[in-house]
């Protein structure tokens, strides 16, 4: 039996602020969370998104030995989730889940034991347990007592869609009821911007105008601003969280995934457009029926125009009614956590119908000719479904399905 599957907790660390209401005030008025980031990076300066947290309301001295920055974004996040579900949210600890997305893993922990060795130094014992990529997930078992499945998914940037996909169909199953699912990132280390930085995908920031380095769509767009964060969605039956008194944000509808299968850092059009086909066919809506996307799109010159072919030929002649937008313009790129904290945009794009803008599109390039949201945000009173799409290297891509409940 397939169940109608409710998000009824949202919990983000994001460079727009840590509430969804923060966050979705920003992303309206077109407000940038990207900045200068400091460090050893040569002649290349480097922006970020970077977040506001101070640890020490949620851990202690003793709890934060070994817990990477990546975990506790985790940790925090999926506490203020389960604080916005409400009472009753929590079910039998062998019934609960936790589907999480990281693909960088403790970045920060693993960077640190690295210079400790070539500095000749005394290496932390704890770095192995804070840099593997499911220590999240296993703090947020221990955290909250949770001995249901707590899986970790490594799709670099489609991880935490996949994670929330898997999490949907768990508790539409019924191999849960109540389902944490979402994802983190702390990839702000030296070693890993500068590793981008050789790729040549970072954007080449404005020193006078850092907040506007990352431009989807744009004709003059030059890359992709890495960004840290968090974001945690609580899944659980409609049933039941009408039963409890449950505010419901939105609905799952469904999700959708495929395999480029043929670069590893080239998207293909084909591949994406397939998991758009598959989130519509398994939510059972036709493309005129859903009127936005958080569109992936990073500001990468390839990659913007490729996602805009796919959505073009999967909606056709219904593309003028899909308003697109990429709130990585404001937010930045969060790697494996970046589809966990556009979902939750989605989310709450459908609950207030209000869609965020694409920031700093001065001028859209010809070749991403679809309706793209610029400037600051719209109104949207009709608005009942929207995707959110994560596409990754590796060619990995997942769609993410959303309804609202009226």
């Amino acid at each position: 039996m397939n169940r109608v599957v409710a998000v009824t907790g949202l919990g983000l660390i994001s460079p727009l602020g840590n509430t969804p209401e923060d966050l979705f005030v920003a992303l309206m008025a077109g407000r940038s969370g990207i900045g200068p980031l400091e460090g050893a990076f040569g002649d290349t300066p480097a922006v970020a998104g970077q977040v506001d947290f101070d640890p020490a309301p949620w851990f202690n001295r003793l709890q934060l030995l070994g817990v990477d920055r990546v975990s506790q974004f985790a940790v925090v996040a999926a506490e203020l989730a389960r604080r916005d579900a409400g009472q009753g949210l929590d079910a039998a600890p062998e019934r609960t889940g936790i589907y999480f997305g990281c693909a960088m893993g403790g970045a920060l922990s693993v960077e640190a034991a690295y210079a400790a060795h070539f500095g000749s130094q005394r290496l932390p014992p704890l770095s192995v347990l804070a840099g593997m990529t499911n220590a999240p997930a296993a703090h947020l078992a221990m955290r909250l007592g949770i001995t249901g499945p707590a899986l970790t998914y490594s799709v670099a940037c489609a991880s935490s869609n996949v994670a929330i996909g898997e999490a949907f169909r768990a508790v539409q199953r019924g191999d849960v009821d109540v389902a944490y699912a979402g994802g983190a990132e702390a990839p702000l280390a030296t070693g890993v911007v500068r590793a981008w930085q050789a790729m040549r995908t970072l954007a080449a920031p404005d020193p006078l105008d850092p907040a506007s380095a990352c431009r989807p769509f744009s004709s003059d767009r030059t890359g992709l601003v890495l960004a840290e964060g968090a974001a945690v969605l609580i899944l659980e039956r409609v049933e039941r969280a009408l039963a409890r008194g449950a505010r419901i944000h939105a609905l799952v509808a469904g999700i959708g995934m495929s395999s480029d299968a043929s670069h590893l850092s080239k998207p293909a059009a084909s591949g994406q457009a397939a998991a758009m086909r598959a989130a519509l066919a398994s939510a059972g809506l036709h493309p005129a029926e859903v009127g936005y996307c958080n569109a992936h799109a990073t500001a990468t010159r390839a990659g913007d125009e490729v996602e805009c072919q796919a959505l073009a030929e999967v909606w056709g002649e219904h593309l003028d009614g899909l308003a697109v937008s990429s709130s990585k313009s404001m937010h930045g790129h969060l790697l494996g956590a970046t589809g966990a904290l556009e979902a939750a945009i989605t989310v709450l794009a459908l609950r207030y119908r209000r869609i965020p803008p694409t920031a700093h599109c001065s001028a859209l390039d010809p070749a991403c000719a679809v309706p793209v949201v610029r400037g600051a945000g719209r109104e949207a009173p009709d608005l009942r479904a929207a995707i959110s799409n994560s596409f990754a290297f590796g060619g990995g891509n997942a769609v993410l399905a959303f309804r609202r409940q009226d």
